[in-house]
């Protein structure tokens, strides 16, 4: 059934008469003003839940959009979709200006205006940004790698964010550590991350605890978690996180830096049968690389787990939104003097201690049981 076009003016009419008209323009587009009634409904929103929008397939209604083709083409995916009386208004906001007919300001909400780029995106919509409102991530250190995961992840409106780290702001980590200021040398980072957090984006929730991680207190803070972000800097730590994220079923974003390089990866062993990839799997024994140097030992480029941390974010959002391929079972590596990047395919373990199909952690079970 093709589209029915219609004028500008012949579009006010139907619309006094009671016909919805929809501006299904970007957040963004709307704050210079709507056409006098109109209910602002981005395309893609609509094309994706037109039912939310439009109360039935009889229903008649006007799509209004920049200069029309927009509206016609979206006009077209519903009439194709079964509504039968859609209207395209020809020459968009941009002839209802012309003629000189009624617009009112639009007031945006801050979740409209904050995130108006990324929701433009077809990948995330506005489906996928309330999705990571309601995402609730464990951010595990706030140092060189928690400070630009966090950052990111909290600009990019994910929900609640609980920060778990033992540590003091020292004037040595803020050559990497930017959630940190001068003003904060001495005052605990999970403080200091909350402060600079919340200033950036005030709408999202920050859980505090000013702990270590361990093996032993690991899993009292996995409860009611999507996903955990590794930023630490040692091995005892890692194989904690590894381990009950493995007997959870819960993916965790993994980095480490070396001077001037570092790897990211994302692990996701299953549960209940607690089989899958997990860091075991790579690193079998805990002795392997507790003598490995630290930041302080070794030394870093200041960028570097900043573009580490970043890509963790980036890969706790793709999983988040369930979009794209994810770094499950490939390990990135990145070489920064010579900016070289290359992948390690990783495969599972089947007798890891964690989660393999020997998996000591279900035969302790068995026994307890």
């Amino acid at each position: 059934m093709p589209v029915k076009p219609v004028s500008v003016s012949e579009a006010l009419q139907l619309q006094r008469s009671g016909v919805l008209l929809l501006d299904i323009r970007e957040p963004d587009e709307w704050t210079a003003g709507i056409a006098e009634g109109a209910r602002p409904v981005s395309r893609d929103e609509l094309e994706k839940n037109a039912c939310r929008h439009i109360s039935g397939f009889d229903q008649p209604v006007l799509l209004l959009c920049a200069g029309g083709k927009r509206s016609e083409a979206c006009a077209q995916a519903l009439t194709d979709a079964g509504y039968k009386t859609v209207f395209s208004v020809q020459g968009g906001i941009q002839s209802w200006l012309a003629a000189g007919l009624p617009i009112q300001a639009h007031q945006a909400s801050d979740f409209d205006l904050r995130y108006s780029r990324q929701m433009v995106l077809p990948q995330i919509g506005r489906e996928g940004q309330e999705k990571l409102s309601r995402a609730r991530v464990l951010l595990v250190g706030a140092g060189g790698l928690g400070s630009p995961a966090g950052f990111y992840l909290a600009a990019a409106g994910v929900g609640h964010l609980c920060i778990v780290d033992d540590d003091t702001v020292d004037i040595s980590n803020l050559q990497r550590q930017i959630l940190h200021k001068n003003d904060n040398v001495g005052e605990l980072k999970i403080n200091s991350a909350k402060s600079t957090l919340n200033a950036l984006n005030p709408s999202i929730s920050i859980e505090l605890h000013n702990d270590k991680i361990t093996s032993s207190n690991i899993r009292k803070y996995l409860n009611n978690i999507d996903l955990v972000i590794d930023g630490t800097d040692n091995f005892k730590a890692r194989y904690a996180i590894s381990d009950a994220c493995a007997e959870a079923g819960i993916p965790w974003a993994y980095g480490a830096v070396y001077r001037f390089e570092g790897q990211v990866s994302l692990f996701h062993a299953s549960s209940p049968e607690q089989r899958g990839l997990c860091y075991r799997c790579l690193f079998p024994e805990v002795d392997s690389g507790l003598d490995a140097p630290n930041c302080s030992e070794a030394g870093v480029l200041g960028v570097a787990p900043g573009i580490i941390g970043v890509l963790q974010a980036t890969e706790a959002l793709k999983f988040l939104l369930g979009i794209c391929q994810p770094l499950i079972g490939r390990l990135l590596h990145i070489h920064l003097l010579d900016m070289h990047f290359h992948e390690t395919k990783l495969t599972p373990d089947p007798e890891c201690a964690a989660c393999g199909s020997y998996s000591a952690v279900v035969s302790t079970k068995k026994k307890k049981g």
